[in-house]
């Protein structure tokens, strides 16, 4: 794997696992405490599922399929010249995927922490490695639709 890559993506899991170690010290299961009231908080919870909950109470095939997209990509990016961009981008992504894939073999479940409030609606509780997966996914759409458009080969 690229050496750029493979640092970020270290990094990466090594300060979610340090925030979630530090929620799952200093808040109890539950708690809310509002950062921006009626906004934004931080809480404690057990996710045993994936996204939004889904595949719920089976972490070791949400674990399984995790790996398996990280062999996906490392095939995929093995002998692809990468930009910085795709290099930052593909290090938070498989950052975020192992982080959590440490917290499910580890723990059975996931520490999410970072809760979102749009009016009444409870937006899904998530975590850093959460926000890595996301914002890396939609960087790389960027990149690739960008790239394209403008006749700059991201190959």
């Amino acid at each position: 794997m690229k050496k750029r890559l493979l640092v970020i993506s270290s990094i990466f899991i090594i300060l979610d696992q340090l925030l979630k170690l530090i929620i799952r010290s200093n808040i109890s299961l539950g708690k809310e405490i509002f950062i921006i009231p009626k906004f934004l908080y931080i809480t404690n919870v057990k996710n045993t599922g994936g996204a939004f909950s889904i595949f719920e109470n089976n972490p070791i095939m949400l674990a399984c399929i995790g790996v398996i997209v990280i062999f996906f990509l490392y095939s995929f990016i093995k002998n692809k010249k990468l930009s910085f961009i795709e290099e930052i981008s593909y290090g938070l992504l498989i950052g975020g995927i192992i982080g959590n894939i440490i917290d499910r073999v580890v723990l059975g479940s996931v520490c999410d922490y970072i809760g979102l409030i749009f009016g009444t609606y409870y937006y899904p509780v998530f975590n850093l490695a959460d926000i890595g997966i996301v914002v890396s996914i939609i960087i790389l759409i960027i990149f690739e639709l960008w790239s394209d458009k403008n006749g700059i080969s991201s190959k």
